[in-house]
């Protein structure tokens, strides 16, 4: 009989990372959540007592805080077998309106958390060469949303970091996979004041990301039709989106979503 998975997520405490959780504890995997809301991993580490859950109550842009998160997890259940980047914010900010302080917020916590998420486990798993690393980016990293500077921008360099780790992993026998969601019915999508074309349940949506986690799928775009507007984005002349998006609707600046 095989081991049981071991799996490590940030940002567990709600919307993409508590279904996460919640599919993995289906799946009978060991698990470490790690989130600022310690009240709400404790509720959900309450109502699954028959699971191994390990709780942090930790901050990502706490390093050292989430290297000791990390090093208790390795203790307590070994090396896992799967990390998960998934802390993440969203906030509407504009240039020139003094938002300097939720960009650098924002890129903290969605890149540099992810960063700091990876550190403790990258070194253990190429000595045993053998772990996934997964980052959860977003379609909004293709191409500059306006109202959304911060947060594109943020999920932008995610994609490029976990591309750049990915080939550097890869002589290792470690994966890196990149997950690109589009819109997700979350907190942090529920206030959108705008349509999201092709909205998916977070629960399906877990389902589709352990999927591809389990075959160790370089990227992968969940709803799959969002892969296909990504693409199109992509290759979307700058003339042709300046002028489309000029317009589009946007995140009020000061929207908090996680």
């Amino acid at each position: 009989m095989s081991s049981p998975l071991k799996v490590f997520i940030t940002g567990a405490s709600s919307g993409i990372g508590l279904a996460l959780a919640t599919e993995y504890v289906q799946r009978g995997a060991i698990l470490g959540l790690v989130a600022r809301r310690g009240d709400a991993l404790a509720a959900f580490q309450q109502s699954h007592p028959h699971s191994s859950i390990s709780i942090y109550s930790v901050d990502v842009r706490d390093a050292e805080a989430l290297a000791e998160a990390a090093a208790q997890f390795i203790a307590q259940h070994g090396l896992p077998d799967v990390v998960i980047a998934n802390a993440g914010i969203s906030r509407g900010a504009v240039t020139g309106e003094s938002d300097l302080r939720t960009f650098r917020e924002v890129m903290d916590i969605n890149y540099f958390g992810m960063v700091a998420t990876f550190e403790p486990f990258a070194a253990a798993m190429v000595a045993a060469r053998r772990g996934t690393l997964v980052g959860i980016a977003s379609v909004a990293g293709v191409r500059g949303l306006p109202g959304s500077g911060a947060y594109s921008a943020s999920k932008s360099a995610a994609l490029k970091y976990l591309e750049a780790l990915r080939v550097e992993m890869r002589p290792h026998d470690v994966g890196v996979v990149t997950i690109a969601p589009g819109y997700i019915r979350t907190p942090m999508t529920e206030h959108n004041p705008y349509t999201m074309p092709f909205l998916m349940d977070a629960d399906r949506f877990a389902v589709k990301v352990a999927q591809a986690i389990e075959r160790r799928t370089a990227f992968a775009v969940f709803p799959w039709q969002m892969g296909i507007v990504a693409k199109l984005l992509h290759v979307l002349p700058r003339w042709l989106y300046d002028r489309a998006f000029e317009r589009a609707p946007r995140k009020p600046r000061g929207t908090v979503t996680e």
